[in-house]
């Protein structure tokens, strides 16, 4: 007989960070922002056909898909997921934190509550303020920061995954100099004004 251990291995990140301990601390985007653990992010498109099903999509899944937008890494899952995972390490040398909870917090100060929206009557267009739902505030903030790393490594000697990793840390510690929490204070500050 073999000496089978009973005991459950811990699933991690890319076998290194742990899911376990991390919550979100915003009760609006706790339904939406999945932390399954998983070894590797990769859902195969699975939620694609049906609404709201990105939901159950694991947020570092969510973050390594935005980077695949049309242009540079389009359609190139195993590059961005490179990308993130460096960024990751990155991340974890500079603040000595769990780089998952890093991203969490990040998507949290950079998540806006409120947009205006167009509405024509008689010919004259008004803006006017309205909540936005979970789901959308995880996207407007992924957005924000897969394109703040983008825009922060173009033409310049800083690789995308520093980039990456200093808009995360910006981003988690709700510092106006990240890209993505400006971005929401700006579009909070429009939306307030036309209430």
């Amino acid at each position: 007989m073999s000496n089978v251990s009973t005991e459950k291995k811990e699933i991690k990140l890319f076998q290194k960070w742990s899911f376990e301990g991390i919550e979100v601390k915003d009760p609006g985007l706790k339904r939406y922002l999945n932390l399954t653990p998983m070894v590797v992010p990769h859902s195969m498109g699975r939620h694609e056909h049906q609404r709201f099903r990105k939901a159950n999509v694991n947020i570092v899944e969510r973050l390594i898909n935005d980077f695949m937008r049309p242009g540079k890494n389009a359609g190139k899952k195993a590059k961005t997921t490179n990308i993130v995972k460096q960024a990751f390490e990155i991340i974890h040398l500079r603040t000595g934190r769990n780089p998952i909870e890093v991203l969490v917090r990040a998507v949290e100060n950079s998540a806006p509550c409120e947009d205006t929206t167009r509405i024509s009557y008689g010919g004259v267009v008004y803006h006017l303020s309205v909540d936005v739902s979970p789901q959308r505030r995880i996207d407007l903030a992924l957005r924000h920061i897969t394109e703040a790393a983008r825009a922060a490594s173009i033409n310049s000697p800083r690789s995308i995954q520093e980039a990456l990793a200093d808009e995360l840390i910006l981003a988690a510690n709700n510092d106006i100099k990240s890209v993505a929490v400006s971005k929401r204070h700006e579009i909070e500050r429009i939306a307030q004004s036309s209430r």
